[in-house]
This record gives C-alpha cells, structure tokens and sequence, in this order.
C-alpha cells in the first residue's frame, strides 16, 4: 500500500472542491485550478476529507496511488497558501530587475534577457541579485523557475550563474599553474 497515497486530504474552511468522471476542480481564496486525473483512481469526499483508492495492485495503478494524491494535495495547496521559489543571482554585473509584467535579466551575455512569465504567475525582485517566483499551480511556478534559471546556468568553478534558493554547487578545483608539457 501506497504510504503517501493512503493519507488523507483534509479541505480548508473556504475551499470548493468538486469531482466529476476525474476532473478535479479546487477552488479557495487565491483563484480555481482544474485537472484531469487517471481515470483508474477513485477520488471521494468524506467528512471533509479527501480520499484517494486504488481498484488494484497492478504496477500502474500502484504508481498513480502516491500521485494522484499528491497533486490533489497541491492544487489544495496552492489555492489556499500558494507557492514560492526563489533564485539567486551569483556573479559580478549579474542582476535582474522588473520592468512592467517582464523579467529583465543581466547575466553576462551581449543583451539583456527578457522573459515574460507563464499565465497565472507572478514575481518580485526584492533585491537585484533575488527572484521571487510566485503562483498557485506548483507546476508553473517550478517550471518559469527552470526557464529564468536556464538563461545562466551555475557553473562549478567559480559559482557563477542563477540558482535555487538554498542550492550548494559542487565546486571544482580549477588548473594548477604546474610545469608545461610532458615528461623530460
């Protein structure tokens, strides 16, 4: 048995959720999200509490058991609390700022970078060396993140470049200034 599939969901006060042939509808204060889950997993609502089964224990219906859960449990989520990802900018001249709704990025190429976020998602630049990226769909926020944090990926030698808010680079260490050529 799925140990995450089998918790159940318990439903904030303020938040709608509606079921019908496998499309989940979330809504609370932040706004309303909608997906279309397997139609294997039987998803029911009892004494406010949202519950996941599985018919089986065929391999596929053990893989969906655990996810199905968890995305119910994140658009539940998202639509009472939302989600944030921050982002780092390391490096010399690298800063970001926000013009209007675009992400203007200055991470050493011969342009700025500027990048408009996907629908339903917000930022803020607090400082010109952190990005906020915020929404109620986990999904979105973690891909708009990968998308600003691919325009300078983090390198290994000298750190530089965007990365998660709490991300340790691998450092390595870097030519030694030994003898040149071979052996004599």
């Amino acid at each position: 048995m799925s140990r995450i599939g089998k918790r159940p969901i318990g439903i904030p006060s303020g938040v709608d959720f509606k079921i019908e042939n496998n499309v989940v509808t979330v809504s609370g204060p932040k706004g309303s999200l909608t997906r279309e889950l397997h139609s294997l997993m039987n998803i029911s609502v009892e004494d406010s509490q949202i519950i996941v089964a599985r018919p089986d224990d065929q391999p596929l219906s053990r893989s969906l058991h655990g996810l199905t859960r968890t995305l119910i449990a994140n658009m539940v989520e998202g639509v009472t609390n939302g989600f944030t990802k921050g982002l780092d900018m390391v490096g010399v001249g690298y800063r970001a700022a926000k013009q209007g709704n675009k992400l203007v990025l200055t991470v050493g190429k011969s342009h700025p970078v500027e990048l408009i976020p996907f629908e339903g998602i917000d930022f803020e630049v607090p400082a010109p060396n952190k990005i906020l990226i915020k929404g109620m769909d986990k999904e979105l926020v973690g891909a708009f993140a990968a998308v600003v944090r691919s325009e300078r990926l983090p390198e290994p030698y000298k750190g530089k470049g965007i990365k998660y808010e709490g991300e340790i680079i691998r450092r390595k260490v870097g030519k030694t200034g030994g003898k040149k050529g071979g052996k004599k």
